[in-house]
């Protein structure tokens, strides 16, 4: 009977230290996801601030070169005549 006895203690034993086991593994992957969420805000915060920032650089870009800037004076003209483009499109739309 004794031998039951131990051979249970041990399964209990080793039942514990699973349980155990498992606990720290959750708590270890709940951490994890934690951790992911916040780098995955970081990195959507990090992709909007570049988006503003490419804008804002475009605009800068635009002003330079309407400013008299000779390096950026084709495309200048390229969006000048894009917009013209669009307005003649709208009046058109409008006409009709």
């Amino acid at each position: 009977m004794s031998v039951i006895a131990e051979i249970i203690d041990t399964l209990e034993s080793k039942v514990e230290k699973l349980i155990l086991k498992l606990k720290n593994l959750e708590k270890n992957n709940q951490d994890l996801t934690i951790e992911l969420n916040k780098a995955a805000q970081t990195i959507q915060n990090q992709s909007n601030e570049i988006e503003a920032l490419k804008a804002k650089y475009e605009t800068l870009k635009m002003a330079n070169s309407l400013l008299g800037s000779e390096e950026n004076k084709r495309d200048t003209k390229l969006k000048i005549n894009s917009l013209i483009r669009e307005i003649d499109y709208c009046i058109a739309q409008l006409s009709d």
